[in-house]
């Protein structure tokens, strides 16, 4: 999420200089607002053209990609103007205005597979934001329900996705999420971050989702499901080398 023009850039020109050394492609991701809290006081942004102003500074001055969430309709019309790819949270890809007014935008459209639905269930979402006849699609594996407070990686759902043609991404901090906390703040075990991340890239996943902070218990949002940023680079090391071993 963006918190300050500083974070966003340590954050982007690090993770930009490990993903060039290493030869993989980088998106820049962070949600200029955050509409679904669990408390009401819970944080949401710093003002919305603000951080969409951050995002496309780092757009502009680091030449990446970069990518936000939207909410709604509206959302969609002014986050289009900022960034290249828009982002249907899980929440909401359901939402056939949604997803069809983001397929407008002429971006590319990731949707995130909503923690309550199968991966077969994803291709009607993926037939909503098509019939605007933008085919720059992309889906993200995050993880399905397991009870009241944890979420648990079905691997099949990689291929089944990739049955639809289109790209496949794993989201690898949002998976080790435990929502709906009694104390109101969302939980995690960060600690299987790894774990997933290189299971997904075995099982031919198309790309990683992954949250990264240099102090992930200072983040204003998500902390509890983010990997420190010290910790990526020998992650992603390893997962280009599992990467060459089954291509």
């Amino acid at each position: 999420m963006v918190e300050s023009e500083a974070i966003c850039f340590e954050v982007a020109s690090q993770v930009k200089s490990i993903c060039d050394e290493l030869g993989i492609t980088y998106i820049f991701k962070s949600s200029y607002k955050k509409a679904n809290r669990t408390k009401l006081d819970s944080f949401t942004g710093i003002g919305d053209e603000k951080a969409l102003s951050i995002l496309k500074k780092v757009k502009d001055e680091l030449q990446l990609p970069v990518l936000t969430d939207v909410h709604s309709v509206e959302e969609v019309a002014l986050a289009a103007k900022y960034v290249d790819v828009l982002q249907i949270p899980a929440f909401l890809c359901r939402q056939t205005e949604l997803l069809v007014a983001a397929g407008n935008s002429g971006l590319t459209v990731n949707i995130k597979k909503g923690q309550f639905l199968s991966a077969d269930a994803m291709q009607f979402a993926v037939e909503k934001v098509a019939s605007s006849g933008n085919k720059n699609i992309w889906l993200t594996e995050r993880g399905n329900s397991f009870g009241y407070g944890d979420l648990v990686v079905d691997f099949r759902n990689i291929p089944i996705m990739q049955s639809f043609g289109y790209p496949v991404i794993l989201d690898v901090t949002h998976a080790v999420q435990q929502p709906n906390q009694g104390i109101g703040i969302t939980g995690g075990t960060p600690q299987y971050i790894s774990t997933l991340a290189k299971a997904g890239i075995a099982a031919g996943v198309d790309g990683l989702f992954i949250e990264t902070h240099p102090n992930p218990s200072e983040a204003l949002s998500d902390g509890s499901n983010m990997l420190a940023l010290k910790d990526l680079e020998k992650l992603l090391i390893q997962i280009v080398a599992i990467r060459k071993a089954i291509s």
